[in-house]
């Protein structure tokens, strides 16, 4: 009885096929990639915090992502990092564990579309709105975004996974590189049929709602631009919200071309691979764009660079 509770409570979990001879190659990547973004992610949301220039709402929602990234790449990479040297018929995993990175791979997309939706609503507030910004953008309005944006991600998301797990388990195969919620269900031989209404209404409300508004947003953006052909106002929109619209923009790529390949089984390894590198890539991705094009933070960058250089050389 217990080698056969054992027995259940063990899942096979496929992940990538990767060749002998490309195995170092694609575990060094991987983990510059992943140790990239975890250091360039932790060291943005610290210059923010230690620089009371950046001390904006802006800037704090932003942090917002930074530690979503953070969370979202730690949960699945390192699984994946370890699973390169093992052969696939060895790759198993505890049916808790997969739950439990199921749980977070949800998390950590919901909540990225929920933080771009309030990063959206304070770009809309600070160019359609400049005159009342600083007193509907406090400090307390952050943290009551900033709550809402994670609360709503988690609380669907529980239910999503809630009613998987209630499920009984009749297969112990998975074959995709991680867990998520439509590899659980797939496991088991009872009807799915809630489980397919309530994630098709999750992924319904999510998208819309993060697509209607980012679009809406943006329309309204456009719009006071145009109109009051302000040329400081209009540099200042398109240097804030065209880094928030690329990595929206890549987001939504990501996960649309994950969403295809899925109707193509031939293509089940690309879709593999693709699936890894969005999940590895976009945590770094979101950090160089903002890093990089958001002008205050650069300059942060480069004074604490400067600095540093300036006392080694004395």
């Amino acid at each position: 009885m217990e080698n056969r509770t054992l027995g259940e409570d063990i899942i096979h979990l496929e992940g990538l096929k990767v060749s002998s001879q490309f195995s170092i190659p694609t575990f060094i990547l991987l983990l510059l990639i992943y140790t990239f973004a975890v250091v360039s992610n932790i060291s943005l949301v610290s210059l923010i915090f230690t620089s009371r220039s950046l001390h904006q709402p802006m800037y704090l929602l932003f942090c917002n992502m930074s530690i979503n990234d953070i969370f979202g790449a730690t949960i699945v990479t390192p699984h994946i990092l370890r699973d390169i040297f093992i052969p696939q018929p060895e790759r198993y995993i505890r049916y808790i564990d997969c739950a439990f990175q199921a749980f977070c791979v949800h998390l950590y997309a919901g909540a990225t579309h929920t933080v771009l939706m309030i990063m959206a609503f304070d770009r809309y507030m600070a160019i359609c709105n400049p005159l009342r910004y600083a007193t509907i953008m406090t400090n307390k309005m952050v943290v009551k975004l900033s709550m809402g944006a994670w609360t709503t991600a988690l609380v669907l998301v529980a239910i999503l996974l809630g009613l998987t797990i209630r499920l009984s388990r009749c297969r112990r195969v998975i074959l995709n590189p991680f867990c998520d919620n439509a590899s659980l269900f797939k496991l088991s031989c009872e009807s799915v049929l809630i489980n397919n209404i309530y994630g098709l209404g999750y992924t319904v409300v999510l998208l819309g709602s993060s697509i209607g508004s980012v679009t809406l947003t943006y329309l309204k953006i456009a719009a006071v631009c145009v109109l009051n052909k302000n040329k400081a106002l209009n540099n200042k929109a398109l240097q804030t919200c065209s880094t928030h619209l690329a990595v929206y923009i890549f987001l939504l790529a990501s996960a649309f071309i994950i969403v295809i390949l899925h109707r193509f089984p031939q293509m089940s390894d690309i879709r593999k691979v693709v699936s890894v590198l969005c999940e590895v890539t976009l945590p770094a991705f979101n950090a160089i764009i903002y890093g990089l094009q958001i002008k205050e933070i650069k300059q942060r960058i480069i004074a604490v660079f400067y600095n540093r250089k300036v006392v080694q050389i004395k």
